[in-house]
């Protein structure tokens, strides 16, 4: 079934982070800056294992008011740290990008 709101509501998103920040973004790109924002440090150059920790921030922030995740706290370097509270589900791709995109609409929507 296809969600025409839903579908809307996303690519308005895009739009607006295309307007901020100057390129269009895909579901990964989305991602990755929030990570680079609730890690909270100026915006730098990160190394690739740097990336894969910011995604991984972004997603466990993005999980956590599904109850898949809590945080811990931050270490030394200020990197917030999370423990998986319940598992994931047993998702399809599809059906793994659209929860990620609810998750990153109702982020923005707080946020």
């Amino acid at each position: 079934m296809i969600d025409l709101a839903f579908d809307k509501r996303w690519r308005d998103l895009l739009k607006q982070m295309e307007t901020r920040f100057g390129m269009p973004l895909d579901l990964n790109g989305v991602i990755f800056l929030i990570g680079v924002q609730e890690l909270g440090q100026h915006a730098r150059d990160f190394k690739k294992d740097e990336k894969v920790n910011l995604m991984h921030v972004a997603i466990s922030v993005l999980l956590t008011p599904y109850g898949y995740y809590r945080e811990l706290g931050r270490d030394a370097d200020g990197w917030p740290h999370f423990e998986r509270v319940k598992d994931l589900p047993s998702l399809n791709p599809k059906e793994q990008e659209r929860l990620m995109k609810e998750a990153i609409l109702s982020y923005f929507e707080e946020h």
